[in-house]
């Protein structure tokens, strides 16, 4: 059994299903996530219909395990049951704002990873989708999530088919702060990034886009000024319309 270090991002699975007894005895398991208030706050949509993976693939730009891994996992912040719990026992819900819009975000989130080490644990793959808010109103089209219902996260889950190389990471020190936050100094920055700056991937995706730092990629091509406020305006905008 490999340990959390040797974890890696697996894209491509088998073509060999996920038994519901699995797949609900890993949900159990999740959902003994920690969880504010113990109000469980969100809400899982279990999609392995070829036709409904379709229709969520345009929201991934169309990557392709959302369609060939066979089950695909949104992970939702969902105020809906617990507010018609509430008014259905004659109590008042104020669950329609963004602080609690953020508390869905923590408990989901937390139990998607909860998932994902359960799932890996039992041989199984699984890939983060960080677009999942990048197109909500499409989520929310797909799955036919109600008011107070807004997707988070999505994990692919399925039998490995490959074992990609593990992406690498920074060093402990540029992340862990004793006690207080200590900040960072140039020759800080210079230090802790120069591993990462010296892989020949990281290398070659500089020379590709034409660039002179690794950074320039990040800020100037895969996660432009531009492109992230406009979609934080539409996030914005959605939950708005979902009802936060």
């Amino acid at each position: 059994m490999k340990t959390l270090k040797e974890r890696r991002t697996i894209r491509k699975y088998q073509q060999k299903g996920i038994s519901s007894e699995l797949l609900n005895d890993l949900l159990e398991s999740a959902f003994r996530a920690s969880t504010v208030g113990n109000m469980q706050v969100y809400s899982v949509i279990v999609t392995r219909d070829a036709e409904r993976k379709e229709k969520l693939a345009p929201a991934h730009f169309n990557q392709p395990m959302v369609q060939t891994a066979p089950v695909v996992l949104t992970f939702c912040i969902d105020l809906h049951r617990f507010s018609k719990w509430c008014e259905q026992r004659n109590a008042v819900p104020g669950y329609n704002n963004f602080e609690w819009f953020t508390t869905g975000a923590v408990d989901a989130l937390l139990v998607a990873q909860t998932f994902c080490v359960a799932a890996e644990e039992k041989g199984l793959g699984i890939c983060y989708l960080g677009t999942t808010t990048y197109n909500p109103q499409m989520i929310i089209e797909a799955l036919e999530l109600p008011e107070l219902v807004f997707p988070i996260t999505t994990v692919t889950v399925g039998w490995p088919a490959e074992e990609p190389a593990q992406v690498e990471r920074l060093p402990l020190e540029a992340i862990v702060h004793e006690e207080t936050y200590h900040d960072y100094t140039p020759e800080d920055i210079n230090r802790l990034y120069a591993s990462k700056e010296s892989l020949p991937e990281n290398k070659q995706f500089v020379l590709e886009n034409k660039k002179e730092t690794l950074a320039q990629v990040f800020t100037d091509v895969r996660y432009k000024k531009e492109d992230n406020e406009a979609m934080s305006e539409n996030l914005w905008r959605v939950m708005k319309k979902q009802g936060f």
